[in-house]
C-alpha cells in the first residue's frame, strides 16, 4: 500500500503516452478497453481535442468479449474502420483488462495488416506506467517501420526533435521556440517526434546529423536512429539564458564527432546542505536543474517520479516512487519547483514555486504553463 496515493495525483497512463505521441501522425489509435474511458484522455491528458481531429478511437471491449478472448470483434472492427477512413497506420494498445486477459497484440496487428493492408503495429500498454512509456513505445515502432531506407544527410547541419508532446510541452508556444531556437543556432528542423509534424518528415529522420532529445520518451527513437543511420543524440531542452549556448555547443560537437551527449545531467553538487530540487521528467528537469546552477548561480538536483534511463540522471538526482519519498525529498530542500498537485506534501517551510506538468495535473493549471525555453527563469532562488 506504500505507493497508494492518497494526496497527490498520478501522472497520465501509457496508454495517453501512446495517443499524445501518435495524435498528428494521420495514424488510426485504438485502444482496447471499455466504452467511455477515452472522455480520460480526451479531457485531461489531450488538450489538442477540440482543435485538431485524430483518429483515436476505444475498442468498447465488454466484459463477456474479455472472458471469452473474442479478438475476432477487435480485428473486424478496426479492419472495418480502416477501409472507412484509410489511415496511414494502425496501431493497437492495452488497458488493464487486456493485460489481465493476455491478449495478443502483436498477433492481433499482424492479422489486421494482412486483413486491411495498412501498416499496423501493436502495442504493449497496461495502464500501469506513465505516459512516457507508452509515448516512448509508440515513437520507437513509428520510427522501426518509416525509417527504414537510407537517406542521404542534408546539405546543410539539420537535427530532428525527439519526444515533443503537449503532456511535457503543452500547447503554450515551447515546442516552437525549441524549434526557434534549433533554427537560430544553425541547424534546419528534419522532423519534430511529434508535434507539428507530419509521417512524411518523420520518413526523412535519418537525413539529419543530429538527434536531440527533449523528453525521456525520445530516448528509445533516438538509440534506433543510431543504430541503424549512426546519427547521434543530445539530450536536454534549452532553458534559461546560459544554458541553451551549451546545448547548442553540445549538438554542434556530436554532429562532428559523432558521440552522444547529455548536458542535462552535467551536474554535480558538493556538501550536506540543502539546495532547490526540480521535480518531473528527467530531460526538462535535468535541463532546469543545470539552468538553475547556471543562471543563479546554485547547484541544483533533480527529484524523478517516474521511468528515467540512468544515464540521464546526474549522481546527486534522486528517485521519488512514492507521495511519502517526495514529501521526505521535499523537507530535505531548500526549494522545491514543482507541479502545483505536489503543494499538499510540500513542507510550509520549504518554498514551494509552481510549474505545471500537463502529464501530472492535466488542464488544471494550463494558464499557469511556462514556456522557458531560451529566456530569463521567472524565479529567484
Amino acid at each position: 500500500m506504500k505507493q497508494t496515493a492518497r494526496i497527490i495525483s498520478i501522472h497520465a497512463a501509457d496508454t495517453s503516452g501512446v495517443c499524445s505521441m501518435l495524435y498528428e501522425l494521420g495514424g488510426m489509435v485504438v485502444v482496447h478497453d471499455a466504452s467511455g474511458c477515452n472522455s480520460t484522455y480526451s479531457t485531461h491528458d489531450e488538450p489538442r481535442w477540440y482543435r485538431q481531429d485524430s483518429m483515436i478511437y476505444i475498442s468498447a471491449l465488454t466484459e463477456t468479449d474479455a472472458i471469452l478472448g473474442n479478438d475476432e470483434k477487435l480485428i473486424s472492427d478496426v479492419v472495418s474502420a480502416a477501409n472507412d477512413l484509410s489511415p496511414r497506420f494502425i496501431a493497437v494498445c492495452g488497458a488493464p483488462v487486456p493485460l489481465l486477459a493476455g491478449t495478443d497484440f502483436d498477433a492481433i496487428a499482424a492479422e489486421i495488416e494482412a486483413r486491411s493492408g495498412v501498416p499496423t503495429f501493436g502495442l504493449h500498454t497496461s495502464g500501469m506506467n506513465s505516459y512516457l512509456v507508452g509515448a516512448s513505445e509508440a515513437l520507437e515502432a513509428v520510427v522501426n517501420r518509416f525509417c527504414a531506407a537510407p537517406v542521404p544527410l542534408t546539405a546543410e547541419p539539420s537535427a530532428n526533435i525527439l519526444g515533443a508532446t503537449p503532456l511535457d510541452f503543452s500547447v503554450l508556444g515551447a515546442v516552437d521556440s525549441v524549434r526557434e531556437w534549433l533554427e537560430a543556432a544553425g541547424f534546419r528542423v528534419v522532423s519534430c517526434m511529434a508535434m507539428d509534424g507530419t509521417l512524411d518528415d518523420i520518413g526523412q529522420a535519418g537525413s539529419a546529423h543530429v538527434n536531440l532529445v527533449v523528453s525521456s520518451c525520445g530516448l528509445a527513437a533516438a538509440e534506433l536512429l543510431r543504430a541503424r543511420f549512426g546519427t547521434p543524440w543530445v539530450a536536454g531542452v534549452p532553458v534559461g539564458e546560459k544554458f541553451p549556448a551549451i546545448l547548442a555547443d553540445a549538438l554542434r560537437e556530436a554532429a562532428k564527432s559523432g558521440a552522444n551527449a547529455l548536458p542535462c545531467a552535467a551536474r554535480s553538487i558538493s556538501g550536506s546542505a540543502p539546495i532547490p530540487a526540480v521535480v518531473g521528467e528527467a530531460v526538462f528537469s535535468g535541463s532546469l536543474a543545470k539552468a538553475i546552477e547556471l543562471d543563479a548561480g546554485r547547484p541544483c538536483r533533480v527529484l524523478c517520479p517516474l521511468e528515467a534511463d540512468d544515464r540521464l540522471l546526474a549522481p546527486c538526482d534522486v528517485r521519488i516512487a512514492d507521495e511519502d519519498a517526495a514529501a521526505d525529498a521535499f523537507a530535505q530542500s531548500s526549494g522545491v519547483i514543482a507541479d502545483p498537485m505536489y503543494a499538499p506534501v510540500c513542507p510550509a517551510e520549504t518554498p514551494f514555486l509552481r510549474l505545471p506538468h500537463e502529464a501530472f495535473s492535466g488542464r488544471c493549471y494550463r494558464k499557469e504553463s511556462l514556456n522557458l525555453i531560451n529566456r530569463p527563469l521567472p524565479w529567484r532562488l
